[in-house]
């Protein structure tokens, strides 16, 4: 009996069951199996037409039988077996049955080709993702492993021995905890078990395989589960030591809260948006450095300096982009910013953090209403009025000036053309004096600025051009 849910899948006229009518008729085997079965049988939607095939045709061939009646055919994964295709929109990748080798010191396999669907099917991540689907002469399920109780049970498990699984291929471990985030499954004891004794065999996988489980990762719906099992497993340790530090000895006089619970929590409350949730997990890397203790209770000071420091080095070790490097890093080096002005937000204090917040201003916000973790309500309220009173007074502002494009009312070739002076680093000096001063003053016009530019070259002993006062007073705006 085949689930209903199973039926958009077994149409007749859609891109399965007319490429596998197209291998059948070849003579060979063609099974769709993995997220798409898993999917369909959860009754989860994909955010797009993507599919996984498995066969026993070898590439060579497979690349024939696909060619001419495809869109577009991909031969990149050939060597592995794979071969990808694009027909009406949908993707699909054909890979020949595998049983895979791996080194001990990569997880490269050696490939291995097989005519038998089983042994394929024993080589992947877990049983949940080893279920098939016949679609043609008679629609089957073929499940040898037990992926259909799994599902049903919510439970992660590897269809042959965990430790073999791991050992064969590290990155299943990290994606163990992904599928827990984004499934919200339990992850099988044995399996957690065999991460706990092989979690340093994650070494020999890639810096750019591990970030993308990471990003998978964080942005599950229960991300929180996800994060919890890399902790206690001991897999956290392996590539992101900053988190596990976090979870600092209690002070048995000076009593705080556990930093890393906090941190998890916060990546909880935020949206699936990958740099707020990659700030919110380093947020808070800083405070085990910067721990102290005085009559006061524990503090850490200045963390957030340090937590960006930390964060740029991580992620750069994780192989992020230069500019995601410095987002994430720009939201934890501001993500106090909001807390320091407790008797209100003045005009010089908004304008300031819309400028060093730029483009960040919007996914800050978010991080910093996620960091309210606090149990006392009278705390917490207090907490988001502080911030609703931040939103509000960079509102009233941008009715008010550009607060978005802040600027001063003259540029640099303004400046030179005024002092007579060459480009170089005075003529940055003078620019950020300009600058300060429309952060203190708000908009000002090119009179005063001036004024301001003289007042500058006169302190620094410099003699202004001749006819540069009289143009300074004709001009204004």
């Amino acid at each position: 009996m085949i689930p209903a849910r199973l039926e958009p899948l077994l149409r007749a006229d859609g891109v399965p069951a007319t490429l596998a009518r197209r291998f059948a008729q070849a003579g060979r085997d063609l099974y769709l199996v993995g997220g798409s079965v898993r999917d369909a049988l959860l009754g989860r939607s994909r955010p797009e037409e993507e599919h996984d095939f498995a066969t026993d045709a070898r590439p060579a061939e497979v690349r024939r039988l696909v060619s001419g009646w495809a869109d577009e055919v991909y031969t990149v994964g050939e060597a592995f077996g794979t071969v990808g295709l694009l027909k009406d929109g949908v993707r699909a990748e054909i890979t020949t049955y595998r049983a895979e080798v791996y080194r001990d010191d990569s997880r490269k396999p050696i490939v291995q080709f097989s005519d038998d669907l089983e042994t394929d099917l024993s080589r992947r991540d877990f049983t949940v993702n080893a279920t098939a689907l016949r679609l043609v002469p008679t629609p089957e399920i073929i499940d040898p492993f037990g992926g259909l109780a799994d599902l049903g049970a919510a439970r992660l498990r590897t269809p042959l021995d965990p430790g073999m699984a791991f050992e064969d291929d590290p990155l299943r471990m990290l994606r163990l905890f992904r599928f827990v985030s984004v499934l919200g499954f339990a992850a099988d004891g044995e399996a957690v078990g065999a991460v706990r004794a092989l979690r340093e065999r994650l070494a020999i996988v890639s810096a750019e395989r591990i970030r993308d489980e990471l990003d998978k990762l964080l942005l599950g719906e229960h991300v929180e589960a996800g994060l919890w099992g890399l902790v206690e497993s001991g897999l956290a340790a392996e590539f992101l030591p900053e988190l596990v530090a976090l979870r600092l000895q209690q002070d048995p006089i000076h009593q705080h809260k556990d930093v890393l619970a906090h941190t998890i929590a916060v990546v909880g409350r935020c949206p699936p948006d990958r740099i707020v949730r990659l700030a919110a997990l380093f947020h808070d890397v800083g405070k085990p450095e910067t721990r102290s203790f005085g009559l006061g209770g524990v503090a850490f000071h200045h963390h957030e300096v340090v937590g960006a420091r930390l964060t740029r080095h991580r992620l750069r070790q994780l192989h992020y982009s230069k500019a995601e490097v410095e987002e994430v890093a720009g939201l934890v080096y501001l993500h106090l910013r909001p807390h320091t002005l407790k008797m209100g937000w003045t005009d010089r204090a908004v304008r300031r953090y819309v400028r060093d917040a730029g483009s960040l201003l919007e996914r800050l916000d978010l991080l910093v209403r996620a960091d309210v973790t606090t149990r006392d309500p009278k705390k917490a309220r207090t907490v988001e009025r502080r911030i609703d009173e931040l939103e509000e007074r960079i509102a009233v502002l941008r009715q008010q000036e550009e607060l978005d494009a802040i600027r001063p009312p003259i540029d640099g070739h303004a400046v030179m053309a005024f002092l007579g002076i060459p480009p170089g680093p005075l003529v940055g000096e003078v620019m950020d004096l300009l600058l300060e001063y429309r952060l203190d003053e708000g908009p000002y016009f090119e009179e005063e600025a001036y004024r301001l530019v003289r007042e500058w070259a006169e302190g620094r002993g410099m003699e202004v051009p001749p006819g540069a006062a009289e143009r300074d007073e004709g001009e204004g705006c």
